[in-house]
């Protein structure tokens, strides 16, 4: 499915405010709700939109401590490192995982309480992971930006 402006619109509005009322959207795009409402289920049925979520404030949380965890394995043969991938999916601290090309096999973004909770993390869960060989972390001081947003261009 090729996306027009409005499609692009939709989708750039939608990411700042998934919760928008279908008239508001409707009148910032200058169209009626009925063709602005169809736009966007064939958004969602083709796939563009995956899901809606809420973005919580993290400092309202207890697992306020960020880190990012640089992973390499022992081996990279393509059962271990989709057994790697497997292993992380279903560890609740471990927000965001991705396969990279590089130095590194995989970087995971984390979080936990403080830092005694993230050394029994590293140690206790994510070096405990078959063909660990090494854990890099970096500490997050302060969020400078986060979104959630891709452009849509």
């Amino acid at each position: 499915m090729e996306l027009d402006k409005t499609d692009r619109q939709i989708l750039e509005i939608l990411q700042e405010d998934a919760k928008i009322n279908i008239k508001v959207l409707a009148d910032k795009l200058k169209l009626t709700k009925t063709p602005v409402y169809e736009r966007i289920r064939r958004l969602e049925e083709s796939g563009w939109i995956k899901s809606y979520i809420a973005i919580l404030d993290s400092q309202k949380l207890t697992h306020k401590m960020v880190v990012f965890c640089s992973v390499s394995l022992e081996n990279q043969k393509l059962e271990a490192i989709e057994a790697f991938g497997n292993a992380v999916s279903s560890i609740p601290e471990v927000l965001e995982c991705y396969l990279l090309g590089g130095a590194k096999d995989f970087i995971l973004k984390v979080v936990v309480k403080d830092l005694a909770d993230y050394h029994k993390f590293s140690s206790g869960i994510l070096a405990a992971l078959p063909n660990v060989a090494q854990i890099n972390s970096s500490f997050v001081l302060n969020e400078v930006i986060r979104s959630n947003a891709y452009p849509v261009d």
